[in-house]
């Protein structure tokens, strides 16, 4: 990443659960951090993908490393997806969508739609669900919902960004093992 882009980073703010606001380079400053985007809250792909992320999240507290998932959208947004999702990492707000600009994380992909369908019927058929209340919430339907997501590996240190997956299409999740590599090793 570039030093505008880092400098930018130590700018953006993101919202934890109590709705304090930090800056998003915060969140790997003192520890490494896996920093997961979702697409948005209420979204089927990324509610599996927080547990294809938790389901290592074992072997990440073992590496003293921090599992975090940023959505698009509210505080109250983020408290909803928390709590129905029981994800076991840190949960925090991007309202502004800032974090996602920062990273160059792709809003509107020409094939966002075309792609989904197929991994959205096996999420369902794998007992995942879309919240459709969240996924139709103003935030989510002004940007969210064209909002690609990715996954950061940061850490320690504000600069140091060990691995960048930037989905090219919804639910494009990278392997796991690239991720672990990354993080754990």
């Amino acid at each position: 990443m570039s030093e505008d882009t880092m400098n930018l980073l130590d700018r953006v703010e993101v919202f934890d659960l109590n709705g304090n606001g930090i800056p998003i380079s915060d969140l790997w400053k003192d520890r490494k951090a896996v920093v997961a985007f979702a697409r948005h809250f209420g979204c089927v792909l990324c509610r599996k993908r927080a547990d294809y992320l938790a389901s290592k999240k074992d072997r990440m507290d073992a590496s003293g490393v921090a599992l975090v998932l940023i959505g698009p959208g509210s505080v109250d947004q983020a408290k909803a997806f928390s709590e129905q999702t029981k994800f076991k990492g840190e949960v925090y707000a991007d309202p502004s969508h800032s974090s996602y600009e920062a990273v160059e994380i792709c809003f509107w992909c020409t094939n966002h739609i075309h792609s989904r369908g197929l991994k959205m019927i096996q999420s369902y058929m794998e007992g995942y669900r879309q919240d459709w209340e969240l996924s139709f919430e103003r935030d989510t339907v002004n940007k969210g919902g064209w909002q690609q997501g990715g996954i950061i590996v940061a850490g320690p240190g504000k600069s140091n960004i060990s691995y960048i997956h930037k989905d090219k299409e919804a639910g494009d999740d990278p392997d796991i093992e690239d991720i672990l590599k990354a993080c754990c090793s």
